[in-house]
């Protein structure tokens, strides 16, 4: 026995004081490593209620061996060998304010859920072959940890490719300068460049999973790629990418029922059931994959808008009975969305069937929670539904709402029009023919990925201008400083779309494209640059010698503009309109609304906040508090037609009209 004895009183103070600091990081430690197991309890519930397991509840977290991790070796999920049903919710980082991550995440573990998803954009963690960006609103190690200090599992969704919604499915746009570039495939050009981002990504999440004492209990490979398929070696080849640099907890992924013919070997979870289909993945899992757990990975509780239709929404009623089928039949689930916040800037994507139309940069998705992070009844009636299965174990309590304020309009009293905000871009650059965004030498060699380029020609001879199939995808045609006519419109790709010229004279011809955003899905990924695409005809003849200039709208850019110029009584469109925000105290959260504006960006303080549109359905757009200053705050909008001149913040969205989804 050894006996540790202190003679005087002065050195029995610091012993003391010692110990008490050594007894709080061990208390720290434990509980740390217990958080990620309270919803253990409702796990085995679920399993006991649904499936008259009499297995025992699981152990303690800390307590766990972490050995063997998530199993899908029987018909229960297990999690260290004790029963575990996954209750899943995502919420994308990406399309949360990093100050809003927690109040977000603590208010989907109230709601009962014990496992957070999330996907990893490519195209935002490395905008150029040479930059990787893993900082700030895109440190994905720090939201990770932030889940698991709060209690919860993560399901991770690297992708490469992830769908959500995002411009390209979340590829980035510099991989189209390779011509013969073939996205999702074992085409080597695209192997290489996947093998450079896993080699980032991959090495910071490896210590995150489950085994090496962090939260992350699984790894979706790819997303729903047995839906559009082009190589059968390819799920493979991710496989065993992401197993090679480290992987090693549960590889799953998300397809539709009918396509298993491209992920036979993973753990396959199955994507938006209703109950009718709850009855079919009951009779069809045990039959394609036998001894299994079924999961119903993305279930959708609401859907997408793009512009030109009318606001989505799937009745809570709908929602609630689905996945009370669901959790009957013991499946485990993943709502998407939980939440789903905004897609700012330029990175919403585009669907083509049956034809093109763009993506809002809204994505409320009528989810559980709002954009805003705001209670909807859907998430009330599923947090009932949740609680009843859990034997009337508490969960925690709803966080409290941030507050929403209607700021006093801010009135535009600068301006610059577009002609002047050429000489802020890098270029101009000549070409003989018309060279697409992702082929243009800007951004250090990577092209340009979002935003507008504008085409200037000399048209010597009167006649018929025509577009073909060449626009990507939206354009002002300019025929002088104040003339403008659409050559496509309704970001809608038309074929053979002409406007009359009449000519008295040489002029320089101005072709303002919009890129508004590529397809998040399908089998046309290949295709999509942007810009003009091919050749624009006069009379049948191709336009030639164009001088073009790259508005990719960054940052950078518009910090750029100055001096501005006093707004005049008849400003020139398109052009760029600044005012003021004032915001006293601590900045609140609030929506822009832009009534007798057109079409356009909008930007606070440097940072885009997406594009308007004045055929809806969205109407404002959401500004949270974070974004903000106290005081005063710079608002500037890009206006391609028309405009009132002022911009007004309310405390309340505008979605535009709902129509419940067929």
């Amino acid at each position: 026995m050894v006996v540790l004895r202190i003679r005087n009183a002065h050195k029995r103070k610091y012993a003391l004081i010692c110990l008490c600091i050594v007894g709080f990081i061990m208390y720290r430690y434990l509980r740390m490593s217990c958080a990620p197991f309270k919803h253990n309890s409702l796990c085995a519930t679920f399993c006991e209620c649904d499936t008259k397991s009499s297995s025992s509840m699981p152990t303690t977290g800390w307590r766990l061996s972490r050995k063997v991790g998530l199993s899908a070796n029987s018909s229960q999920f297990t999690l260290e060998g004790q029963p575990f049903h996954i209750l899943g919710g995502s919420i994308h980082y990406f399309r949360v304010p990093r100050a809003y991550w927690r109040d977000r995440l603590l208010k989907m573990k109230a709601c009962g859920i014990n496992t957070l998803t999330t996907s990893v954009p490519w195209s935002l963690h490395q905008p150029n072959r040479e930059v990787f960006n893993f900082h700030t609103q895109l440190d994905l190690e720090a939201y990770i940890n932030l889940a698991a200090e709060l209690g919860l599992w993560v399901i991770l969704r690297p992708g490469p490719y992830i769908s959500s919604e995002l411009d390209l499915g979340g590829l980035p746009s510099w991989l189209l300068r390779d011509g013969s570039m073939r996205l999702r495939t074992t085409y080597p050009g695209f192997t290489q460049a996947l093998n450079t981002f896993f080699d980032k990504l991959i090495p910071k999440v490896v210590p995150l999973q489950f085994k090496k004492g962090g939260p992350i209990i699984a790894v979706q490979v790819e997303n729903e790629y047995g839906s559009f398929a082009k190589d059968e070696s390819y799920m493979l080849f991710i496989k065993e990418a992401l197993q090679s640099r480290g992987i090693s907890e549960l590889l799953l992924t998300s397809d539709n029922h009918n396509t298993l013919k491209y992920v036979s070997h993973l753990s396959t979870s199955f994507y938006h059931p209703s109950p009718k289909m709850c009855v079919i993945l009951g009779r069809f899992c045990p039959i394609c994959q036998p001894n299994s757990p079924t999961m119903v990975m993305d279930y959708w509780t609401g859907w997408y808008d793009v512009w030109g239709e009318l606001h989505h929404v799937l009745p809570q009623e709908d929602m609630v009975s689905t996945v009370r089928e669901i959790l009957r039949r013991g499946m485990s689930v993943n709502l998407y969305m939980f939440h789903g916040g905004s897609t700012f800037g330029f990175m919403s994507g585009a669907v083509v069937d049956p034809s093109y139309k763009a993506l809002v940069p809204s994505y409320d998705y009528d989810a559980p929670l709002s954009e805003a992070g705001e209670y909807t009844p859907k998430y009330h009636l599923l947090r009932d539904l949740l609680s009843r299965y859990n034997r009337g174990d508490s969960f925690p309590d709803m966080p409290t709402l941030h507050y929403r304020e209607a700021y006093e309009p801010a009135i535009m009293y600068q301006h610059l029009s577009l002609w002047d905000a050429l000489s802020f871009t890098e270029g101009p650059f000549k070409s003989l023919t018309p060279v697409n965004m992702e082929n243009l030498p800007v951004n250090n060699g990577n092209g340009q990925s979002y935003g507008y380029t504008l085409y200037e020609t000399i048209i010597t001879s009167g006649g018929l201008l025509k577009s073909g199939d060449n626009v990507r995808d939206r354009a002002l045609e300019n025929t002088g400083r104040n003339s403008r006519k659409q050559l496509a419109y309704l970001c809608t790709k038309v074929k053979n779309v002409s406007a009359p010229i009449k000519l008295t004279q040489y002029f320089t011809s101005h072709l303002l494209v919009e890129n508004c955003g590529r397809v998040h899905q399908g089998r046309d990924l290949d295709k999509q640059h942007k810009g003009l695409v091919g050749d624009i005809l006069l009379n049948n003849i191709p336009l030639r010698d164009f001088t073009i200039y790259s508005l990719d709208m960054k940052p950078s850019f518009i910090d750029r503009f100055a001096p501005w110029k006093t707004l005049p009584e008849n400003p020139s469109f398109p052009g760029f309109f600044m005012g003021r925000l004032f915001a006293y105290g601590y900045p609140s959260d609030t929506f822009l609304k832009l009534p007798g504006w057109e079409k356009g960006v909008v930007f606070i303080n440097g940072l885009n906040l997406g594009r308007y549109w004045s055929i809806g359905p969205q109407q404002s757009l959401y500004i949270p508090g974070p974004f903000l200053n106290s005081g005063i705050n710079q608002v500037i909008v890009f206006e391609e037609q028309e405009g009132d001149y002022k911009v007004q913040f309310e405390d309340t969205p505008d979605l535009g009209m709902a129509v419940d989804i067929q």
